[in-house]
């Protein structure tokens, strides 16, 4: 007797269709995330993930390494039994454990025959052209030189408006910056979970997810949600993406060789370019231009600017070349892009044909946000 479920069933059938994992075996550069409860909870783990990711330097690989844990690590130092609330306290923690987190890494390598460098970044430095290229540039000659990469937010310096949500969120931009083939989420559960809290081993379709509190509170910001977006992002930008626990023996190796360990992201087709997912998911938007019907239906045909006479309204303040939400009427999203006016001259532009334009503008400024400057949604 079959006392399978429908949902089971359809997962069973889910699964049969999935995507294999053999492709990670071929990646060259690889982003792996490990978060704070990690290296707060085991004084091994630096050594642990050194020894791993100079077994993929020796096979050619060009491992990057994304680490929290220096707030966790200074609030030891400091004395503090819980998580400060002030940002000079977090920032004072921040200080008081970043040294401790990178002597723990220089030791781990070094003891590999390998080494390790200090990369610090806050949001601000992603989202600016000029810096985000010689972090780029930067990183290439690290990897270049067989050292690997710790990339950490600059939590001395980060304030809320130029911090990253978390560090999940700031792998997935380093994903594109590397030219990442995979990136590994480390955090302390098995996967993604499904409704009988069993790990689903391949996630394609991320339309119907939701959060099921897999992560337990404590000194971290992420949580699975987090790193699901994380995921999204990151396959974007044509990385394969795993999230799978850090305690796991030789969690990189093993999914690196393509077992079954974790929960699989295959890569997207029609991967973003650097400066499109740049757009898409580094730069935040300050406003949001609200189109008619007409529009939205040519900007999701795609392959269309988005021009002055599509655009119902305008909300926030903002300048020429800022990014910019696209939504209809109904609220919905349809893409992110950069406008080429202000929100002023947007507000007095909108609805306006190109021979209006003229008269209101003295030019006929007939495109919002130009297509090569555009990115539509999933």
């Amino acid at each position: 007797m079959n006392n399978m479920s429908d949902e089971e069933s359809a997962l069973g059938q889910e699964l049969d269709r999935a995507p294999t994992r053999q492709g990670l075996a071929s990646a060259k550069r690889i982003v792996v995330k490990i978060g704070s409860r990690a290296i707060a909870r085991d004084p091994n783990m630096p050594r642990i993930l050194a020894r791993q990711l100079c077994a993929l330097l020796r096979a050619g690989k060009s491992p990057v390494l994304v680490s929290s844990g220096a707030t966790a690590l200074g609030m030891k130092r400091l004395g503090m039994t819980q998580k400060p609330s002030e940002i000079p306290w977090l920032q004072a923690a921040a200080s008081a454990g970043q040294s401790i987190l990178m002597r723990l890494y220089d030791e781990a390598f070094d003891a590999e025959g390998a080494l390790s460098a200090q990369v610090l970044l806050t949001h601000s430095d992603l989202a600016d052209r000029e810096r985000v290229n010689n972090a780029r540039a930067a990183l290439s000659a690290l990897l270049e030189a067989n050292v690997v990469p710790i990339i950490n937010e600059n939590d001395v310096v980060a304030t809320e408006e130029l911090r990253f949500s978390d560090n999940d969120q700031l792998a997935a931009m380093v994903a594109p910056l590397v030219g990442a083939d995979a990136l590994l989420l480390l955090t302390d559960v098995d996967g993604v979970l499904d409704d009988f809290g069993q790990r689903i081993s391949v996630l394609d379709d991320l339309t119907n997810f939701r959060d099921r509190g897999s992560l337990t509170p404590g000194v971290g910001r992420g949580g699975m949600s987090s790193k699901v977006d994380a995921a999204a992002k990151g396959r974007r930008s044509g990385a394969a993406v795993v999230i799978a626990k850090a305690t796991e023996p030789d969690v990189i190796l093993r999914v690196l060789a393509g077992e079954d360990v974790g929960t699989y992201f295959p890569a997207k087709e029609g991967v973003l370019r650097a400066r499109q997912h740049w757009i898409a998911y580094t730069l935040r938007p300050v406003g949001t231009v609200i189109v008619d019907a007409g529009a939205a239906s040519a900007l999701r045909g795609g392959g269309k600017s988005l021009l002055p006479v599509g655009v119902l309204g305008i909300r926030g303040e903002f300048h020429s070349g800022d990014a910019v939400r696209i939504v209809d009427t109904e609220g919905q999203e349809i893409a992110r892009g950069l406008t080429r006016l202000g929100s002023q001259d947007a507000a007095r532009a909108a609805g306006k044909r190109k021979d209006e334009l003229v008269e209101l503008l003295g030019s006929d400024k007939a495109v919002f946000v130009h297509k090569d400057d555009m990115v539509m949604g999933e």
